[in-house]
């Protein structure tokens, strides 16, 4: 181990950079346990100090691949070299600007502890997380990611991946012909190298979209007079051309394969979605209908209970003997209603002047009509269509009283009226009720409200009829 730690420096030309100019990265003994190799900088061995990863896949701390770049051109990564020299291509040309920062807690992971530095750096935790490629990384896509991100790419990204094996099958076939000439004599073997990085035939990368059905296009392989041994070269080359085509084409097949069943999964689920929507929308419709019609039968039994309830409340009240104690409560707020015209008066229940009697009530204008209006209480008699009217004798001619009880039993306020039998009031009645007939000047309010009298007490007063059925 210790052996290798300036061993990157001192494969690349130019001076090692001084303890100032080079920040190494953090040592091993910093770890309780020996740090995986993958933790270790390519270059000084140590801990990697902001990680970054090149091309390749091998790992450099920052300041350690800025150094070697910025004292060196064309710098093949020192791991590639050591590992394979003849795997080496356009990727293991080191430039900073081409790799990408390896995020995470690479200290952590091993489960290592830090201790004081010379920087005075502690508790280092830089974890690596492993990004995986996409499989069409080979034609062109970039995505890097979890198994997980990656997976959700390559079933959103199947357009984009098919255009990318389209292209690069192109530029293969492109290859191939350039390639074939090349076997016949017609291109120096120089000229095929790419980029400078001295690819040969083998290192050729396929292009998706490329038909083939298993022989290269004549065009490309133009008949020549040659001799034997060059006859047998040529073969050769289109042997090794068609055999790296094959495996290349299974490989994108089977891809397409893959990629064809994930998109008949996704529209039988997308299928099975609609179908599901359509059923749901239909039981949500059967459920609106359900809704209305409750809420129609509601309203209905709602207008059935108020009517009940205003029944109930009459036949509670109701007298059939002809007399009438009329309950009023709320009078001061009553009265100020009746001021400001927002109710101008008052209608009793309904009672009988016998069980199968006459239906009258009475009506009251706390704030004065006609004649008393805005000066006296006016108290009027009402007689209502009732359900015996047809065995009654029409008009109503019996005598009525009006009393305003004084609640100390000391004065109440009478008066009575015997009805004229030639006014529409008293005559049978057409719609619900006859026009009001009475007293308009029954009492003053000045009465009313004096301290002196108890007719409003604890802001409610009594009214009382009685109606002379012999």
């Amino acid at each position: 181990m210790g052996e290798k730690t300036t061993r990157g420096l001192q494969d690349v030309p130019g001076s090692s950079p001084d303890e100032n100019e080079f920040p190494f990265g953090y040592p091993t003994n910093i770890c309780e346990d020996v740090p995986d190799q993958k933790y270790l900088c390519s270059n000084c061995n140590n801990i990697l100090k902001k990680a970054l990863q090149t091309l390749c896949g091998h790992r450099y701390c920052s300041a350690c691949l800025s150094w070697i770049v910025r004292n060196n051109k064309n710098v093949i990564c020192q791991k590639c070299k050591e590992e394979d020299p003849s795997t080496l291509s356009e990727g293991s040309l080191l430039a900073e600007e081409r790799e990408h920062s390896c995020e995470g807690n690479l200290c952590k992971e091993q489960n290592h502890v830090q201790t004081d530095t010379p920087s005075k750096e502690k508790n280092h935790s830089t974890p690596l997380i492993s990004k995986d490629g996409c499989r069409f990384s080979e034609v062109g896509c970039s995505f890097r990611g979890s198994k997980e991100k990656i997976q959700e790419h390559e079933k959103a990204a199947v357009g984009a991946h098919m255009l990318l094996l389209l292209q690069h099958i192109k530029q293969l076939k492109a290859s191939l012909c350039t390639a074939a000439k090349a076997a016949n004599g017609s291109i120096p073997h120089s000229e095929l190298n790419v980029n400078g990085a001295g690819k040969s035939i083998s290192d050729l990368q396929i292009p998706g979209g490329l038909e083939i059905s298993g022989d290269l296009e004549v065009d490309c392989f133009p008949g020549s007079s040659v001799s034997e041994d060059e006859s047998v070269l040529q073969q050769l080359v289109r042997e090794k051309v068609i055999s790296e085509l094959e495996n290349k084409l299974h490989v994108f097949e089977n891809i397409v394969s893959v990629l064809n069943k994930e998109v008949e999964t996704s529209n039988l689920e997308i299928t099975a979605f609609r179908r599901q929507s359509e059923l749901d929308q239909n039981i949500i419709r059967g459920l609106e209908l359900k809704i209305a019609e409750l809420h129609r039968c509601l309203t209905q039994k709602d207008a059935g209970l108020s009517s009940l309830h205003k029944s109930l409340l009459f036949s509670e009240q109701a007298s059939y003997d002809g007399v009438f104690l009329w309950k009023i409560t709320d009078v001061g707020r009553k009265l100020q209603d009746s001021v400001t015209g927002r109710t101008v008066s008052l209608y009793s229940p309904a009672f009988y002047t016998a069980k199968y009697g006459y239906k009258v009530c009475l009506r009251v204008y706390l704030n004065g009509d006609g004649t008393g209006k805005g000066t006296h209480v006016s108290l009027f008699f009402v007689v209502m269509k009732g359900d015996y009217d047809a065995l009654l004798p029409w008009p109503f001619r019996h005598k009525v009283t009006f009393m305003l009880l004084d609640q100390n039993n000391r004065e109440h306020i009478i008066d009575a009226f015997r009805p004229d039998l030639t006014s529409a009031s008293f005559q049978r009645p057409v719609n619900d009720m006859n026009v009001a007939s009475g007293c308009p000047m029954f009492l003053p309010l000045s009465k009313l409200q004096s301290p002196k009298y108890a007719y409003v007490k604890e802001d409610t007063l009594f009214l009382k009829c009685i109606i002379e059925t012999n």
